[in-house]
């Protein structure tokens, strides 16, 4: 079944571009050029992956997001004019997957939508983890905490059940980037403790004192060896 793509953009030339990119590399396309259609295009479409532009009229991309997390984790690429730190930690911190400032590479977004549903796609081969009341599926995707199930994004995921299936082991910063984002990245140690923070408020009974995933000053994180003390 051919992956639908979901483009949110207000530019027509710039949805038209990456259109064309992305059915050339076998996608679907569906368009949104305000927020109010992108909001039902997604309730009707239920698309594999968004490409969302920042600044939109009406509804911007930011409430976009907001929205979407809080009944689904697809995929959001997020196309922005703005560059600076701020701007994309805030997007990662309202449940944004990736980030493409403007103008980019057609051929670098093709490869970032590629790689998000990849990394989206269940995993057979990867054993699941049971650690006290918490239970990671890769297979699925999904992660219960005291059998309730906790909605997280793909890079959400994808940075706890790396942490999860190396307990004990301490990872920079630096090092948790290119693990979860991958090499080529443009993020900073904020985007890493803002992703963190994330988790911890997803699954942690009290996030001010972690169970699961542990800060060590200094040197990084940590998934607590042997569960929750």
């Amino acid at each position: 079944m051919t992956p639908t793509i979901l483009i949110v953009e207000d530019d027509r030339r710039i949805a038209a571009l990456i259109a064309k990119n992305l059915e050339s590399a076998g996608f679907a396309c569906r368009h949104a050029y305000d927020g109010d259609t992108a909001l039902r295009e997604f309730a009707h479409a239920e698309p594999a992956l968004i490409v969302l532009d920042l600044m939109l009229p009406g509804v911007g991309g930011l409430e976009i997001t907001r929205h979407i997390r809080r009944e689904s984790a697809v995929p959001i690429l997020m196309l922005t004019a703005r560059s600076s730190e701020g701007d994309k930690v805030l997007g990662f911190e309202v449940g944004a997957d990736d980030y493409l400032t403007k103008p980019f590479s057609t051929l670098e977004l093709v490869a970032r939508v590629r790689a998000l549903l990849r990394r989206a796609a269940p995993h057979e081969q990867e054993k699941g983890i049971a650690v006290d009341d918490l239970r990671i599926d890769p297979a699925r995707r999904e992660v219960l905490r005291a059998g309730a199930p906790v909605a997280l994004t793909t890079l959400e995921f994808d940075l706890l059940y790396f942490l999860a299936s190396r307990p004990g082991r301490i990872y920079s910063r630096e090092a948790l980037m290119n693990r979860v984002w991958g090499d080529g990245r443009v993020v900073d140690d904020r985007s890493i403790d803002s992703l963190v923070s994330r988790v911890r408020r997803k699954l942690e009974p009290d996030p001010a004192r972690p169970r699961y995933i542990q800060t060590v000053w200094g040197a990084g994180y940590r998934f607590a060896e042997g569960g929750a003390p």
